[in-house]
C-alpha cells in the first residue's frame, strides 16, 4: 500500500472522531447557543426594554420557584417515574405557611419546617402507594395531587392569604446579591446539590440504573422500591421548598397557583434532557431550559403578544422537547 494511500486513510481516521466531537458539542450546548441567539434577536428588536440589567435580573430572580419544581420533577423522571402532584405540593406548602403564620401567629421558622415535613410525607405516600400496590406513578400522583389540592382549598377557604412575615420575604426576594434576589442562588444551590448526588454518589448511580431498566437493576441486587420511594420523597421535599420560595416571593399564598407551574416544569425537564448531558435528565440542562423558555416568553411579551402566548409557547415547547429528547435517545420507545 502506497504512502499516499496510508496518509489518506490516516487523515480519514482522524477526521471522523473530530467530526463526532463537534456533533457531541453541538448536542451538549445547542440549547445554550439558541438561547444566546434568541436574546440577541429580542435585544435587537427591543434594545431599550429587553437588553437591560433590570430585565435580566427579573428573569433570573423571578423563576427560582419554577427551577426548584423542575429539579424536583426530574428526580423521579430519572428513575422513570412521574410526579404529577409536585405543583400541588408546592401550593399546599405555601398555604400551610400562610395559615400557620398569618392566621395562627406561629413563627415563620416553625411554619417553614412544617411545610417541608409535609412535602416529605406527601412524597412518601406517593412512593409507598406505587411500590406496595404496584400502581403506576401517573395514576398515584394524579390522585394524590388532586386530593392535596382539595386540602389546599379547604385550608385556605379558596382565598388568597396575605401578610406573611417579612423575615421570609426579605430572605427570598428583598435581599439581593449583584442585583439578583437571593432566591436565584437558592435554586442554583439546589441544582448543584442534585448534580453532585446524581454524578458522584452511589445513590445517584442507582437512580440512573433503575431508570434505565428497573428489572435489570432489581436482578443486579438494587432495591428498586426503596430507590423509587426515596425519589418521590425528594420530589415532595423540593415541591414543598418551592412553596416556601413562592410564599417569600409573593408575601402571600394563592391556593390555585401551583396549576400554572405543572406544564412549564415538564417542558423544561424534557427540554433540559437535550443539552449538557444529552439523552439524560440533568440539573444543569434543566436550569438552562427553564431560563430559555422564560426568556422566550418575556421577549414575545415585549413584542406585544397577549398572555395567551404563554400557554402556546409552553405547550409547543413540551412537544418539541419530548421529540428532541427522543431523537437524542435514538428514538427508542419510552418504557413508562
Amino acid at each position: 500500500m502506497s504512502d499516499k494511500t496510508l496518509n489518506a486513510l490516516s487523515s480519514v481516521k482522524h477526521t471522523i472522531p473530530s467530526s463526532k466531537k463537534w456533533i457531541q458539542r453541538a448536542e451538549q450546548f445547542g440549547l445554550i447557543i439558541v438561547w444566546i441567539v434568541m436574546m440577541a434577536f429580542f435585544g435587537y428588536l427591543k434594545p431599550d426594554t429587553f437588553l437591560t440589567w433590570g430585565n435580566f435580573s427579573t428573569i433570573l430572580g423571578s423563576q427560582a420557584v419554577l427551577v426548584v419544581i423542575t429539579l424536583g420533577l426530574l428526580i423521579p423522571l430519572t428513575a422513570n417515574d412521574f410526579d404529577l402532584s409536585i405543583a400541588y405540593t408546592m401550593t399546599l406548602s405555601s398555604v400551610l405557611i400562610a395559615v400557620m403564620n398569618v392566621n395562627h401567629g406561629i413563627g415563620i421558622g416553625w411554619a417553614i419546617t412544617a411545610a417541608l415535613l409535609l412535602g416529605i410525607v406527601i412524597g412518601a405516600i406517593n412512593g409507598l402507594l406505587m411500590t406496595l400496590f404496584r400502581i403506576h406513578s401517573l395514576i398515584v400522583t394524579l390522585g394524590v395531587g388532586t386530593f392535596v389540592h382539595g386540602i389546599t382549598l379547604w385550608l385556605s377557604d379558596s382565598m388568597t392569604i396575605s401578610g406573611v412575615s417579612n423575615v421570609l420575604i426579605n430572605a427570598v426576594i428583598v435581599q439581593r446579591l449583584f442585583g439578583i434576589p437571593l432566591e436565584f442562588y437558592y435554586a442554583i444551590g439546589v441544582a448543584l446539590v442534585l448534580w453532585y448526588v446524581l454524578e458522584y454518589t452511589a445513590f445517584g448511580r442507582r437512580i440512573l440504573f433503575v431508570g434505565k431498566g428497573r428489572e435489570v437493576a432489581r436482578l443486579s441486587g438494587i432495591n428498586t422500591d426503596r430507590v423509587r420511594v426515596l425519589c418521590m420523597i425528594a420530589s415532595g421535599f423540593l415541591g414543598a421548598l418551592a412553596g416556601v420560595l413562592y410564599t417569600g416571593t409573593q408575601g402571600a399564598a394563592d391556593p390555585v397557583s401551583g396549576i400554572s407551574y405543572q406544564l412549564p416544569a415538564f417542558a423544561a425537564a424534557f427540554l433540559g434532557s437535550t443539552c449538557i448531558v444529552p439523552g439524560r435528565f440533568n440539573p444543569w440542562g434543566t436550569t438552562v431550559a427553564v431560563y430559555f423558555l422564560v426568556t422566550g416568553i418575556t421577549g414575545l411579551v415585549f413584542l406585544g403578544f397577549s398572555s395567551f402566548i404563554q400557554e402556546m409557547f409552553y405547550g409547543g415547547a413540551l412537544i418539541i422537547a419530548v421529540t428532541l429528547s427522543q431523537i437524542v435517545r435514538g428514538r427508542q420507545e419510552q418504557q413508562f
